[in-house]
Parts: structure tokens; C-alpha cells; sequence
């Protein structure tokens, strides 16, 4: 049952056109007592009465008025009411604390043609970098999620690679560590005064995903176990990958990477409520 005391966290957010050509918000919220989830609607009328600022993702609300489906998990919503507001993401000291640490792993390469190329793209791309989020929804959304969960695929990379019989390359480990996801930074885009996350206009049509990006420029870079690094670190074709690890004869290395990937995701703070 609905009760206007529930406080829910806010999940995501899309607006879109309803077929009269008016504007539809989409909201999700997560009630923060059981975790259930609610899928909201809301009409261009009732969006053109809040500030975007309300539906930020980890910002805590509570639903004034609304109609309500039988099952209670889908609702109309007219009015909402902000409790707290969530974190845009890593603070200036937080940012340049991690970029330190992701400077010293690019110079924990140690063949220099890669470390060069591997460099200049951040050296390029340095303010865009630190600002992107990591995932629309799934990992990292926030400002600045998409530095710290690069950071924390090679601190993965550094604890383990250690601990194998078979020694991969440091040197390609961390470089696909470091651009597995670089291309997010051309995919997303992402209001630093909102925090709202959006997909970038055109990308997926010349690139369809980031993964593709990486995969070409390390392969035209002529750093090819890194492409293929990149290329599999989704892991199954259903999941965007390129190289799919149910195939046979695959070198160890690109398993690696997935699991890295994976574990940042799963373990990583997908909430802006977490930071801090």
C-alpha cells in the first residue's frame, strides 16, 4: 500500500515523446526500507513543476500524490517532494586524488610506445575523462564514476596478477585496464549540474558501443592483445563483446580483464549516497 511517509531512492530517469508529441518523464524509484522498486510516469504538465535537479540519481524523495496500479509498483505521479539530495559525484580533491592514482599506472607501463599512446589520449581527453560517469544506470553513475572505476580495474589487475602460474604482460593488462572503457567518454553525456546521464547523440550509430571504440583505436595503434583485451571484456556477445569467452583456444588475458571489469561493477559504489 502506498504511504506518503515511504522514502525512495531515485534509480533513473528519461524523458522521451508521448505519440500527441508532449513530453513523458520516466522515473524509477527504490523504497528504501525493502528495496522494492516503483515505476513511475509523469506527465509534460507535472515535469514542467519541478527542477531536473529533483530526479537525480541517489536523490532521496517522497511521493506527495500519485495513482497507484493494484500491485502498487507502478504509479502516475503529480506531485513529489525532495528530502535529500544526493552527491553530484567525486568532489576536486577526490578527482585529483584518483587521477594521481591513475597517472601512476599508466607509468607502470613499461614499453614506451604504449605508454606514450596510452598517455596522450588522457593527456587529450584529461577534463572530459574525469567528469563521466562509468554507466547510465548499472555502475558508477555519477560524476567522476567513470575515473574511479578505471582506477580500481588496475588496483584489481595489480593484487592479482601476482598470484598467477601463468604470468601475463603487466604492460597490456593495465593499458586494457586503463581503455577498456575509454570510449564512454564520446558515449555519455552528463550534466554537471543536474548529474543527469544520457546517451550521447550519434555515438552508437558510428560506434554502436564503447568497447568498439577502444577495440579500433588500440588495434589501429597496433597494440593488438590490448584490442582483444578490450574486445572480450563484456564477455558474452549478448553482452555487447566483440569476442565472446564461450570460445574456444582463448588467451588467458582476456579473461582477466572481464572478471576485473565485473568485479568493479558488482562491487563498485553504484550510488552517489555511497561516496564518502
Amino acid at each position: 500500500m502506498f504511504n506518503t511517509e515511504d522514502i525512495y531512492e531515485v534509480v533513473i530517469f528519461s524523458t522521451g515523446d508521448t505519440k500527441a508529441g508532449t513530453k513523458m518523464g520516466k522515473l524509477q524509484l527504490k523504497n528504501t526500507v525493502d528495496d522494492s522498486v516503483l515505476n513511475c510516469i509523469l506527465w509534460e504538465e507535472t515535469l514542467n513543476r519541478f527542477d531536473s535537479k529533483i530526479f537525480r540519481t541517489g536523490n532521496l524523495v517522497r511521493i506527495v500524490s500519485a495513482s497507484f496500479n493494484e500491485k502498487y509498483n507502478n504509479c502516475l505521479v503529480s506531485a513529489l517532494e525532495l528530502v535529500k539530495e544526493a552527491k553530484l559525484g567525486l568532489e576536486q580533491a577526490e578527482t585529483e586524488q584518483y587521477w594521481l592514482k591513475l597517472q601512476s599506472y599508466i607509468q607502470k607501463i613499461n614499453d614506451e610506445k604504449l605508454r606514450n599512446f596510452v598517455s596522450g589520449l588522457f593527456e587529450e581527453y584529461a577534463e572530459k575523462f574525469k567528469i563521466m560517469p562509468a554507466a547510465k544506470l548499472m555502475h558508477h553513475n555519477y560524476v567522476g564514476g567513470l575515473l574511479v572505476h578505471t582506477v580500481e580495474c588496475c588496483e584489481f589487475a595489480e593484487l592479482n596478477m601476482e598470484k598467477f602460474v601463468y604470468k601475463p604482460s603487466r604492460d597490456n593488462v593495465y593499458a586494457a585496464c586503463l581503455l577498456h572503457d575509454f570510449g564512454k567518454i564520446f558515449e555519455y553525456t552528463i550534466d554537471t549540474e543536474t548529474g543527469l546521464i544520457d546517451y550521447a547523440q550519434g555515438f552508437r550509430e558510428t560506434w554502436i558501443t564503447h568497447s568498439q571504440y577502444g577495440f579500433c583505436i588500440c588495434m589501429n595503434a597496433g597494440f593488438q592483445m590490448v584490442a582483444k583485451m578490450i574486445a572480450a571484456h563484456h564477455g558474452r556477445a549478448e553482452w555487447d563483446a566483440i569476442i565472446d569467452l564461450n570460445g574456444k583456444d582463448l588467451e588467458p588475458e582476456l579473461y582477466l580483464l572481464h572478471f576485473i571489469d565485473n568485479l568493479s561493477a558488482k562491487f563498485g559504489k553504484i550510488s552517489t549516497r555511497l561516496l564518502g
